[in-house]
């Protein structure tokens, strides 16, 4: 692979006894939260990018945490967790000296707030909506369906559940806030607006991917396109947060060793797609050296981070006229 050394990594010992599944930083880079098969959440705090001091350690998993994911600080500092138990916990801090909350018992100045128990088999991933839609939590299960969390003012929660994927939903996320000019247009204009429609996409074992979006009027989830590609499990979807940028991206991810960018210039134009191809630069050879388990963009939405089950991580940006380029590679 024609690739450039990414900036040395700094290593950040986590004290899990077990795997980790997943790392995530807050919204400011100033705390960490990872999520392990030995059944915990682990908060560090993050000083000029190394992690210091002991961590926050949230149990009440049963069994291995597969994702964890901050809400916007907006809401104050929460966190959500998913696990191979079927449930999705809810944590928010709230400081040192507090011995019992609303929601139970208080751990290391954190409180679980809700336990989300909607789901008969493993949760494996969730992802919180476009913060001005307000709290709202997706989550993605082994059952089949997708469940949508609502958070409201006075602390109470509405939650609605619908199938996704037959045989298994592994992935969900949002699609991203839209910058509309004045006059409807859409761009970047110093007077416009941030709106945003309920609108994600969702990752399956039927190989699928499918965009849903929510009916205000019916008040239910609708399946609006499903766009196909994948010739196995697709364990990772990503909407890209492309904010003032033309178009949509969507990332996926797949056990058949491939990912797929796929496109759209309007809403109504369909969807391309095109497969990134990690072997030499003159070959046409579209897979991963092993599966492909996670994609995510970076915050503008012009770089896309791959990790493969071979343990490396890649870089990959989309070059004018050049196709998608990979412009690092690192070993995770």
């Amino acid at each position: 692979m024609s690739a450039t050394q990414a900036s040395k990594a700094v290593p950040v010992e986590t004290q899990h006894e077990d795997m980790i599944h997943d790392a995530q930083l807050d919204y400011y880079g100033k705390r960490l939260a990872t999520a392990s098969s030995d059944k915990t959440v682990r908060i560090f705090n993050v000083v000029k990018g190394e992690a210091k001091g002991d961590p926050i350690v949230l149990k009440g998993h049963t069994a291995p945490v597969w994702q964890v994911s901050w809400a916007h600080p907006s809401f104050g500092s929460i966190l959500a967790s998913c696990s191979y138990d079927g449930r999705v916990f809810i944590w928010k801090e709230v400081g040192p000296g507090h011995g019992k909350g609303s929601g139970g018992e208080i751990q290391d100045g954190w409180e679980r707030i809700k336990e989300h128990t909607l789901h008969s088999a493993s949760v494996n991933s969730i992802a919180w909506a476009p913060y001005d839609l307000g709290p709202i939590l997706a989550c993605a299960s082994s059952d089949g369906k997708i469940s949508v969390l609502s958070f409201q003012n006075d602390g109470s929660t509405d939650a609605v559940i619908f199938p996704a994927h037959g045989s298994g939903a592994n992935a969900v996320s949002w699609a991203p806030s839209v910058l509309s000019a004045p006059g409807g247009q859409k761009g970047a204009g110093a007077s416009g607006q941030v709106t945003s429609q309920k609108r994600i996409v969702s990752g399956g074992s039927d190989n699928a991917i499918r965009v849903w979006g929510y009916d205000e009027t019916a008040k239910k989830w609708t399946e609006e396109e499903e766009i196909k590609g994948h010739e196995n499990w697709v364990r990772d979807v990503s909407w890209a947060p492309n904010i003032g940028l033309p178009g949509m991206y969507i990332a996926s991810a797949s056990q058949d060793r491939t990912v797929l960018i796929h496109t759209r210039s309007s809403p109504t134009s369909p969807w391309q797609s095109t497969p990134l191809k990690p072997q030499a630069p003159q070959s046409d050879d579209p897979h991963f050296p092993d599966a492909v388990w996670r994609v995510s963009w970076s915050i503008a939405g012009n770089i896309l981070a791959v990790s493969c089950g071979d343990g490396k991580v890649s870089l990959w940006k989309e070059g004018v006229g050049k196709g998608w380029e990979c412009v690092s590679d690192f070993s995770s």
